[in-house]
């Protein structure tokens, strides 16, 4: 056996880091699904799709006839831009939407999220300054953080982003680009109305800034009118980014960017040295589900799944909640966003919550720079069972009259 000099003495591993690492944060979901791993415990925190609504057997077929047909083509390596029967079928799929980019223009990424961490690799140097939300989505800040990004916000009401705002921010500071989730946003549960979508393609214009436009709740709307994308309003200067997370299976982890050709060009050699391509498999056997027509209507089996969980959350908040507490009206998505009564900070409410054997996320942690959402939460109705919502909202309702009894 080989023994080693100094063998014992520990490696301080910290000094040969990457100075970058200083700004990576583990994700507060991530940590928090840790917790409420418990069986017992009804989670509102993750934006997980309801597990029973797979359509198992369809991607059971999709995989056995892939298997069968093409495996030499299935489970070999692949090109990085992403299998081009599926990239056709999405660029069809947008183009019914207003948006005109041809499958040349579209990137898979394995999830949604590798598109937002390529965002950062081709367009962050240390201190860019970007302009978001506030709040936003936690993947997003996680994402960015991590190439050094320094983010510009303006607040959100019921009508989404406050793009009024947006001016006065950029003529104190250009920034890299404008991240918005014009659709049911995460963590809010808003949509940016079709006023405001224009007047940010306007400023977008005058003063030649480019949107990130992340869609990944899109397709999932419960009532009113489907609005225009703002890629379609402006594709010259709009990234677009989509995902068959929410509306197929996240494990299979396919994602895409729509994008001018000359920026593809360069999201393909940044992907290129992450993970050469997405999956072949998982991209073909989404392809089929997709071109089987099967997609379409599993959509349709969760619009009428999610939305009646939806309506079976808000009026349990509302028979439930004290008074004092007020939430968004999602017209879609998987979330809405709570705001509890004065005095409950709900950072410091989470334990409590969990000793009633329920689990949301703080708003906190959608701030970039932590300076607000104290006393907001992100709940999430699409996981849970209408019975569970119903009891899982009452703990939340006893840990909140708890506290206001304290």
């Amino acid at each position: 056996m080989t023994v080693y000099a100094n063998s014992d003495v520990p490696v301080n591993w910290e000094r040969f880091l990457a100075q970058r690492t200083q700004n990576m944060r583990s994700s507060a979901i991530r940590e928090l699904l840790k917790v409420t791993q418990d069986p017992s415990v009804i989670s509102f925190a993750g934006g997980l799709p309801a597990p029973e609504l797979f359509p198992v057997r369809e991607i059971e077929e999709a995989c056995n006839f892939l298997l069968r047909e093409e495996p030499d083509r299935a489970l070999q390596y692949s090109a990085t831009e992403g299998y081009p029967p599926l990239r056709e079928y999405l660029a069809e799929s947008m183009a019914k939407y207003g948006i005109p980019h041809s499958a040349e223009n579209i990137l898979i990424t394995t999830g949604s999220q590798q598109a937002l961490d390529l965002m950062g690799k081709v367009f962050v140097d240390p201190g860019t300054p970007i302009l978001t939300g506030r709040p936003t989505y936690l993947g997003a800040i996680q994402a960015w953080r991590a190439y050094q990004a320094r983010f510009l916000t303006v607040p959100l009401d019921e009508n989404g982003m406050q793009v009024e705002q947006v001016e006065a921010v950029i003529k104190q500071e250009t920034p890299r680009f404008v991240y918005v989730l014009p659709n049911f946003h995460n963590p809010a549960g808003t949509t940016l109305s079709e006023e405001r979508r224009r007047l940010l393609v306007e400023l977008a214009r005058k003063y030649d800034l480019i949107i990130l436009e992340d869609d990944p709740y899109g397709a999932l709307r419960y009532e009113g009118q489907d609005l225009s994308p703002i890629a379609a309003m402006a594709p010259e200067r709009t990234i677009y980014l989509g995902t068959f997370s929410k509306i197929l299976a996240p494990g299979l982890r396919i994602g895409w960017i729509v994008a001018p050709a000359e920026i593809i060009t360069r999201l393909v050699q940044a992907k290129q040295g992450a993970d050469l391509h997405t999956s072949t498999f998982d991209q073909m056997v989404a392809n089929d589900v997709a071109q089987r027509g099967i997609l379409k209507m599993h959509i349709k089996r969760l619009r009428r799944s999610y939305k009646e969980r939806r309506d079976v959350m808000l009026d349990a908040l509302v028979e439930l909640w004290p008074e004092g507490s007020h939430w968004t009206r999602p017209h879609g998505g998987l979330f809405l966003w709570a705001q509890v009564p004065a005095g409950v900070d709900t950072q410091a409410l989470f334990h409590t919550a969990l000793k009633h054997k329920v689990a949301y996320v703080p708003g906190v942690n959608f701030y970039p720079d932590g300076d607000g959402g104290h006393q907001a939460m992100r709940l999430n109705f699409s996981n849970a069972k209408p019975d569970m919502i119903v009891e899982g909202v009452r703990r939340l309702g006893d840990a909140l009259k708890n506290e206001l009894a304290q």
